[in-house]
């Protein structure tokens, strides 16, 4: 099958061998090997508690690991190359995206920069770069990405932060304060920040597994009391939700600050999806999302006058100015629309010429459509649900749980980005800026996406596959 590779007798062995390879998340088997000290529990990093209870949830894990018994003498660890269909995958996506923004780019770009070739010529460049970043990061021991992994939270907290604060450095368009100018390099602290939050969250739900299933004997009000109970839930409300939590606050609100309520939302998604998958409790999760997101996103609107424009223009179309609010929705439907069946073939667009407004980054799904026409808009989309697919298959395959949780991350943010993006283009969500993974240009976002991706290859290189 495409994308398994051949097990390496120098290095297989049972998953049995290996107590770190027990996810709850995947429902794998917990280590038979009972850690006896704090140091080995840290070292092992997944233990899982036994079952305590027959409740829906503890049913679940054990049915998950009396499956994952049925099939661990079938199952072997290698380590070998990359998953060669979600290296294809990828390939294809960016070289496809390519593509697109030398044809999306090329009028502005000349009306712009006098070359009709400029951002092309500087999204190679991003390219060449972040597939470095990914061949590099593809090669690193998983270890040791977990272990810097609060460096790089550290340090994206650091440029969100310093880019807040009026400097030489830091450039404003209008409310937003969203970018650092270094020279004729520009950087966007809010999309490194989605790497380091992926991975941060990854690491502690893979440290603290044993944290996410309650006590249901602690918490009965009728054996221990109701003040010993209610103290337990705390601690366990803490530990399972507040402190990684924590971690998703931290962002969004530094995020939010910048006045970039699309990445905002993009980072809580992000957040909300490896929490889920790590295992915290979904009433805790929907409660703390309801309550916090609800607030945070009720005063941003209430003190934005933009942002309430732009939803009272989605919930009023009819009575949309198509000549100023209205503007780029319009000419990104007009572009879709216009490209029929098949397209107007590449290079063909009439939008693009500044009618569509940023054609070679957010809108540039609209080109796309007008261009290669339904038929071409169909296969982009499925390109993006065989990448989940795969993602998710790798995952699934993954060794830990912080591996594991990593790639669904990395998925998430692939996936929510795309339709959202693809949601804004074609009028279904209110108008805001949220680029196309893989096609949109940009420099930051292209080598951080690509080096996300070298993660996900790297976890893919040390899976277990059937004998």
């Amino acid at each position: 099958m495409p994308g398994e590779q051949k097990p390496n007798r120098k290095s297989m062995s049972r998953p049995s061998e290996h107590p770190s390879s027990s996810p709850v998340v995947q429902g794998r088997r917990p280590s038979e090997k009972t850690p006896s000290t704090a140091v080995e529990k840290t070292k092992t990093n997944m233990a899982v508690q036994p079952v305590r209870e027959k409740g829906i949830v503890q049913k679940a894990v054990q049915y998950a690991n009396q499956s994952w018994e049925k099939k661990s003498d079938n199952l072997v660890r290698t380590v070998g190359g990359m998953d060669r269909t979600m290296l294809f995958l990828t390939l294809l996506l960016i070289a496809a995206g390519s593509v697109m923004i030398l044809s999306a780019s090329a009028p502005s770009a000349l009306a712009e920069k006098g070359k009709s070739l400029h951002y092309f010529l500087r999204h190679m460049v991003f390219v060449a770069i972040g597939l470095a970043a990914l061949y590099g990061i593809s090669r690193l021991p998983l270890g040791f990405i977990e272990d810097v992994t609060p460096l790089a939270f550290l340090a994206a907290t650091g440029l969100l932060i310093f880019v807040l604060i009026p400097t030489p450095f830091s450039l404003a368009q209008g409310a937003a304060r969203r970018w650092l100018i270094f020279g004729s390099i520009t950087v966007q602290p809010s999309e490194l920040m989605k790497a380091a939050l992926i991975l941060m969250l990854a690491r502690y739900l893979g440290r603290h597994q044993q944290d996410m299933i309650p006590d249901t004997k602690r918490l009965s009000i009728f054996r221990n009391g109701w003040k010993y109970s209610v103290k337990y839930f705390f601690e366990f409300f803490l530990k399972s939700t507040v402190v990684p939590g924590i971690f998703v606050v931290i962002a969004c609100g530094l995020v939010l600050a910048e006045n970039h309520l699309s990445g905002t939302l993009i980072m809580g998604m992000i957040g909300f999806v490896v929490l889920f998958m790590g295992g915290v409790p979904w009433y805790l999760l929907f409660s703390c999302v309801g309550l916090v997101g609800g607030i945070a996103v009720s005063v941003f609107l209430s003190t934005k006058d933009y942002a309430k424009e732009r939803i009272e223009s989605f919930i009023n179309k009819e009575n949309v100015d198509l000549l100023d609010e209205g503007w780029q929705t319009a000419q990104g439907q007009y572009a879709i629309g216009s490209g029929g069946l098949l397209g107007t073939g590449l290079g063909g667009s009439r939008q693009k010429y500044s009618y569509v407004s940023e054609p070679q980054n957010d809108f540039i799904f609209t080109i796309l459509c007008e261009e290669m026409g339904f038929v071409g808009a169909v296969v982009v989309i499925l390109l993006f649900i065989l990448f989940l697919w795969r993602g998710v298959v790798i995952a699934m395959r993954a060794p830990t749980v912080f591996s594991s949780l990593a790639v669904l991350g990395v998925v998430a943010h692939v996936g929510i980005q795309a339709f959202l993006n693809i949601a804004v283009v074609t009028g279904s969500i209110p108008n805001t800026g949220i680029s196309l993974p893989f096609f949109s240009y940009g420099g930051t976002s292209t080598v951080v996406l690509l080096a996300e991706m070298g993660v996900l290859l790297g976890v893919s290189r040390h899976s277990y596959i059937q004998k």
